[in-house]
């Protein structure tokens, strides 16, 4: 199509919503010209070349088929840093950023004893709760794993994007058998695949186009979470603490496995939505 469109014309007359509109338009804007998001307001008369035209109807078509967003434009914002996100991982989720809170709150609880808190991430993924952590507590020394190696590739060009390497080291391999030696931490925080294997949603929306492997255990959505429970107390300090997310209707079978691997001031933490989302508990 030689035809060009103005800014305005293009974004009213798209099915997609506000937001997601917005978020490939600028896109678009800031791949073809350079320009910043503002420009979609300030300049809506603005005309897209045809290239430019040519990736905004892709972009669009994409997504009205299902495609992620995030997958589209190659990056997510997440608790105050941007990531690069690729279809081999998980698309970090507004609620997952409980965990990054919950851990903030131990790390400034135990600064007066503990200088360089140790965090180990299970699952790391694009490495998302692991450089948010980091980035917020500059005295953290943060280890991460994940047993994909396309995950580690893109979690470790994230960290050299926020210039966190120096306190953000990642190990390929399943939990704790990623790790090198027998680590102690200070903190564990998780967020494993825990959608049971029939749950319907695992095929809907944008589930369909995320890594099932970061999804869902091929199980019943407990059997990583029984896992990563398990071998806590082998790699925590006395009263370290552990905290995971799960399903929305799992938090009272998470909490029965803490109590089963003898782990002690269990609690409960609901996310925006009110959904218990995180249990957390110390050796």
């Amino acid at each position: 199509m030689s035809k060009s469109y103005s800014l305005r014309t293009l974004l009213s007359g798209t099915s997609l919503p506000r937001n997601e509109a917005h978020l490939l338009m600028a896109h678009v804007l800031d791949k073809h010209y350079q320009l910043a998001r503002s420009t979609i307001i300030s300049h809506d008369e603005m005309e897209l070349n045809k290239p430019a035209l040519e990736e905004w109807q892709t972009l669009e078509s994409r997504r009205l088929h299902g495609e992620p967003v995030a997958y589209l434009i190659g990056k997510k914002g997440f608790h105050n840093i941007e990531l690069q996100v690729a279809p081999g991982v998980l698309i970090p989720r507004p609620e997952t950023e409980l965990l990054v809170d919950i851990a903030l709150q131990e790390i400034k609880r135990i600064k007066n004893s503990t200088q360089n808190p140790k965090i180990l991430d299970l699952g790391t993924g694009s490495g998302a709760i692991a450089l948010a952590i980091a980035n917020e507590a500059p005295n953290a020394q943060v280890l991460a794993t994940d047993q994909s190696p396309e995950a580690i590739a893109i979690a470790n060009l994230n960290t050299k994007t926020l210039a966190l390497e120096v306190r953000v080291e990642f190990a390929q391999g399943s939990w704790y058998q990623a790790l090198k030696e027998n680590n102690i931490f200070d903190i564990i925080v998780s967020n494993p695949p825990y959608i049971p294997s029939q749950d319907p949603h695992l095929i809907e929306g944008d589930l369909r186009f995320e890594p099932a492997d970061a999804l869902t255990d091929h199980s019943t959505g407990l059997s990583c979470l029984e896992a990563i429970i398990w071998g806590a107390k082998d790699h925590l300090k006395p009263m370290g603490l552990l905290a995971v997310e799960h399903g929305y209707d799992q938090s009272n079978a998470v909490v029965e496995l803490m109590k089963t691997a003898g782990l002690s001031d269990i609690q409960t933490h609901p996310d925006l939505s009110g959904h218990l989302r995180v249990a957390s508990a110390r050796k």
